[in-house]
């Protein structure tokens, strides 16, 4: 989820082609760009923004910076202590989280171990239905707060040291655990966030109080800004500007537009469209470096039409990926043939085979005989900027396996994510992840577990289960990695979803601003960015 998570853009991390004439922006695109202390940045619409129910990349934009994470991770993807003193254990089960002092919430509460534990089990206590809630599976005693009527509302495998300090006992060794802490399902929530033990406030959402560098300036409004100042109280490094207003867009073209004429200070996303102009547009405001995102064709594989892994092959086969990559994309992602991002340790170039191989031919034999449907719709989000690519796939599809195929836009990722939650018939539909925390767990548990917390497509193989799992409680990094690699394997074998294309972050900021950075996890550093005078 993330990215990080489920990303709402083409995955360059996402974006493409939406005419100008059809440009609506639901932020106010003419208010001017930044001053000496305000900056804005282009997002869509989030779903949520409770750090246990963020699940897509826009509200994860602004969740990052109201809180701030136990870990953060180095150019290698190593974990580092930012909120935590340490996280540290002897044996990969039975860990200790000591947290730094002088940390506190936007409204003055110091922040403590049980906001931690407190926040944790509002997220892993099933009926509060949070999107996160597998998250803490591995955690002693969530079993314990599954199901409709659940026999506890605390995990047995936290315990409150002292005021600083709490442990976490993990039903079995977890060797990535503390790489995990970076995610936003483990921030704190403060006490002012309940309105009783375990019961959040309907109001915590439109204005959550976190303890990052930012903290929320009104509230959120929705399908037009979320605006945030800097917490002058904040112990770690500050930021550069005072204020920040998230603008959401229904349209990228819309923000790309403001971002040329200096309305819109950074857009994380350059329109497909205008890829071939962006660098002279922009000339060294056109940035390009490193993300995690990968996009790829998901299946309901509950669905008749796609229970059988034939027909979900003949798909892939049938789709030209390097043609979509050179002709949409212009050259600005990489065609996938793997499941998980080459930024990891791990990645294989080639996982799939011969069924991410174009071969039409091939292709239309197994449809055939696999029985596939006569007519297959392609279902995206339309604030994400998928129209062109999704056109060219049908259109290859139609050509290769003499099908009706068509696109069908939802007018909002959230809007999309919410039927296939509900098994509402859509037909195929784009996704696309931005990892969590830097694994290879994290490309497969999430996405393709029996339980995981992205398995929209109904996809379960108990082998796979079990390879993530011994992947998951391996001794060492190497033995995790082979573990996970067999895991890719059967997915591979069963091909649940297609591998499409990996992305980098391509993205352009207005003349006003300056050290304009993006992450792996299509994130613009809050804290690095600055006014340019």
């Amino acid at each position: 989820m993330r990215v990080r998570r489920l990303a709402a853009w083409t995955a360059l991390p996402l974006a493409v082609t939406l005419g100008l004439a059809a440009c609506g922006s639901g932020g106010d695109g003419g208010s001017g760009g930044s001053d000496s202390s305000v900056v804005s940045i282009q997002i869509a619409e989030p779903k949520h923004l409770v750090p246990t129910n963020t699940t897509e990349t826009s509200g994860s934009q602004v969740i990052a910076g109201l809180f701030s994470p136990l870990v953060d991770y180095d150019a290698q993807n190593k974990p580092y202590e930012v909120a935590a003193q340490s996280v540290t254990s002897t044996d990969n089960k039975v860990w200790t989280i000591k947290l730094k002092d002088g940390y506190t919430f936007h409204n003055g509460e110091k922040v403590t171990a049980e906001d931690y534990i407190n926040a944790w089990n509002y997220g892993a206590y099933a009926p509060n239905g949070q999107d996160t809630n597998p998250f803490f599976e591995k955690i002693a005693g969530y079993a314990d707060l599954q199901g409709k009527e659940p026999k506890a509302k605390e995990m047995s495998g936290l315990k409150k040291v002292d005021d600083l300090t709490f442990t976490v006992t993990l039903n079995e060794p977890y060797i990535d655990f503390k790489t995990t802490l970076g995610y936003n399902a483990f921030f704190p929530m403060p006490d002012a966030a309940f309105s009783a033990p375990g019961v959040l406030k309907d109001s915590y959402e439109q204005a959550p109080i976190g303890q990052g560098p930012f903290k929320m300036k009104g509230t959120w409004q929705h399908d037009s800004k979320i605006e945030v100042e800097r917490y002058d109280a904040f112990p770690g490094e500050k930021p550069k500007v005072k204020d920040v207003e998230f603008r959401i867009y229904q349209q990228l073209t819309a923000a790309y537009a403001d971002v040329l004429a200096d309305n819109l200070d950074v857009l994380p996303t350059i329109p497909t469209e205008s890829l071939s102009t962006a660098p002279s547009d922009l000339g060294d405001r056109y940035k390009t470096s490193p993300m995690s995102s990968f996009q790829f064709l998901a299946f309901p594989t509950f669905d008749k039409d796609y229970s059988n892994p034939d027909v979900r092959k003949a798909i892939s086969m049938a789709i030209d990926r390097d043609e979509i990559t050179k002709s949409v994309f212009k050259g600005s992602q990489t065609p996938a043939r793997s499941f998980v991002s080459p930024v990891l340790p791990g990645y294989r170039d080639d996982t799939t085979g011969k069924s991410g191989e174009f071969n039409p031919t091939e292709a239309k034999k197994l449809y055939q005989a696999a029985g596939g449907p006569a007519k297959i719709v392609i279902s995206y989000n339309g604030d994400g900027g998928h129209k062109d690519w999704v056109d060219a796939t049908v259109n290859q599809l139609k050509a290769n396996l003499g099908v009706d195929a068509v696109g069908s836009a939802e007018p909002k990722f959230a809007d999309l994510l919410t039927k296939v939650e509900k098994k509402t018939p859509v037909g195929a539909f784009r996704m696309g992840w931005v990892m969590d925390y830097p694994t290879m767990e994290d490309y497969l548990g999430p996405l393709y577990s029996t339980n995981g917390s992205s398995n929209y497509y109904g996809y379960s193989n108990p082998e796979f289960d079990k390879l993530v799992k011994e992947g998951s409680a391996a001794k060492t990094q190497d033995e995790a990695i082979a573990k996970y690699q067999q895991a890719e394997d059967i997915l591979a074998k069963d091909m649940p979803v297609i591998p499409l294309r990996f992305g980098e972050n391509v993205f352009g900021h207005s003349s006003k601003v300056k050290n304009v950075e993006m992450d792996l996890f299509q994130r613009v550093n809050l804290v690095k960015i600055e006014a340019a005078s």
